[in-house]
C-alpha cells in the first residue's frame, strides 16, 4: 500500500436509536482496527452527521421500542420478529441489545448534543458520547430524549455538562443539526447508517467488516 500522510475524513450520518447505525458503528471499528494490525497509521477522522429516523416523534413522550415498531410495520408479532434479528445480529458483533426495555424517543437533544461535543471536544470525544448514547437506548434502556439522560452520558465521557446544559437549553446547534438533515438531503442519503468518505467516497448501510477494510485501503492507496 503506498504510503501517504494526508488526513482521511469520514463523515457517519447516523441516528442514536437505529439498530443498524450501532452495529454499523462496530463493524467500522473493527475494519480499523484491522489496518491498525497491518501497520496501517494514517489518521483517520471520524465525525457523526445527524440523521433523524423518525423527526414526528413525540419530544418528552418516550415510548416502548416494540409499540413504535408495530405501529411502523403493521403490528406486534411482525415487530418482535424485527427486534429478534437485530439483536441477534448485534449480539454477533459484540453489542448487547436489550429491545424489550428499549424506549423510542425524539433523537433532535441527542444530535445537537453530539454537535456541541464535536465543537467543543472534538471528534474523538464526540464518539465516546455517541457510544455512550447508544448503549443508554440498546442495553439499559434510558430515556435519551431526555435532558438528564443526555447530560449524564456526557458526564461520563469527561464533557463539561453545566456549559451543554446552557446550549441545550437555549436552542444551542439546532440550525448546525438541521444543516446535517439538509446535507443528507443534497446528498440524497435516505437511510442510515451511510458512510461518506473525503467527501467522495460514500458507503451506504452496516456493511461487512471486509467491506470497510477494502475501500479504506482503496482510498489510502490513492
Amino acid at each position: 500500500m503506498a504510503s501517504i500522510v494526508s488526513l482521511v475524513n469520514v463523515e457517519i450520518w447516523s441516528d442514536v436509536v437505529c439498530p443498524w447505525c450501532f452495529i454499523g458503528k462496530r463493524r467500522f471499528e473493527k475494519a480499523v482496527a484491522r489496518l491498525r494490525e497491518k501497520g496501517v497509521t494514517e489518521p483517520i477522522n471520524v465525525v457523526f452527521r445527524a440523521y433523524q429516523l423518525d423527526p414526528t416523534a413525540p419530544v418528552g413522550s418516550p415510548t416502548p421500542v416494540v409499540d413504535a415498531y408495530a405501529k411502523k410495520f403493521g403490528g406486534t408479532e411482525r415487530a418482535v420478529q424485527i427486534l429478534n434479528h437485530v439483536t441477534k445480529v448485534a449480539a454477533e458483533d459484540d453489542i448487547e441489545f436489550n429491545m424489550d426495555i428499549a424506549l423510542r424517543a425524539n433523537t433532535i437533544l441527542c444530535h445537537r448534543a453530539l454537535h456541541w461535543a464535536l465543537v467543543h471536544h472534538g471528534s474523538s470525544v464526540q464518539n465516546e458520547f455517541k457510544e455512550v448514547l447508544l448503549k443508554a437506548y440498546f442495553t439499559d434502556g434510558k430515556d435519551v430524549g431526555d435532558i438528564e439522560t443526555v447530560l449524564a452520558c456526557a458526564s461520563s465521557v469527561g464533557i463539561d455538562t453545566e456549559l451543554l446544559r446552557d446550549s441545550l437549553y437555549t436552542n444551542g446547534g439546532i440550525d448546525e443539526v438541521r444543516q446535517d438533515f439538509q446535507s443528507a438531503i443534497d446528498m440524497e442519503i435516505s437511510g442510515v447508517p451511510c458512510f461518506v468518505i473525503d467527501g467522495r467516497y460514500m458507503i451506504p448501510g452496516a456493511q461487512d467488516v471486509d467491506v470497510f477494510e477494502q475501500v479504506l485501503e482503496r482510498v489510502l492507496s490513492k
